[in-house]
Order: C-alpha cells, then structure tokens, then sequence
C-alpha cells in the first residue's frame, strides 16, 4: 500500500476512524534520519498492506500542532494507533525489519 501524506484534517481522519492499524510518521524535510526512513517505511508498506502508514510533515500548517499536541519532542517519531488508540511511541530511525519486529507485524 502507498504512504499517504496527511494534513490535520486526514490525521483525525485516519487515527480515529480506520479499522486497520495506522503507523504516523512525524518528520520534516530538512531532517536526515527522517529521508532516510522514508524508502523504510515505503518498503514495511508494500511488504505488509494490513497497516497503513502516513507522513505528517510537522513543518507544514496546522501540523506543528498536532505534533506539540502528542509531544513529540524529536524525529522522526512513529506513532502506532490500533483501533482509534495510540499504542507504541518510537523515536529515531529504524530499518524495515526492526520496525516489524518492534510493532510485531
């Protein structure tokens, strides 16, 4: 499955409303360890299409604020939301298969 990058209107959307797991993935552009993530996360999409995945630029309007609003303090920081309830907080960056190991996919 594709990531999807999301705004605030999509995150509310998909954190509280979908029936499959959500992965969150707070980053910015300018963040080294947050581009070098992303090819991991869109590999863990393709090998596993029951979680969906999304980007939340935090640099981009109304962003910043969700961040702030679930303290996130650094990035990239995934957030794993299962049934409308964030689940797992991790911080930095992890490949593909320690990313699966760790939400134990």
């Amino acid at each position: 499955m594709e990531v999807l990058h999301l705004n605030p209107d999509s995150f509310k959307k998909l954190t509280t409303q979908s029936e499959r797991p959500v992965l969150i993935d707070f980053w910015a552009s300018w963040c080294g360890p947050c581009r070098m993530l992303a090819a991991e996360l869109e590999a863990l999409a393709a090998e596993h299409p029951e979680l969906t995945i999304g980007k939340l630029n935090v640099d981009e309007p109304g962003n910043g604020e969700i961040a702030a609003g679930l303290g996130v303090d650094a990035i990239p920081a995934l957030f794993y939301f299962r049934s409308g309830k964030l689940e797992k907080k991790l911080v930095g960056f992890m490949s593909k298969d320690e990313l699966a190991a760790r939400l134990e996919l």
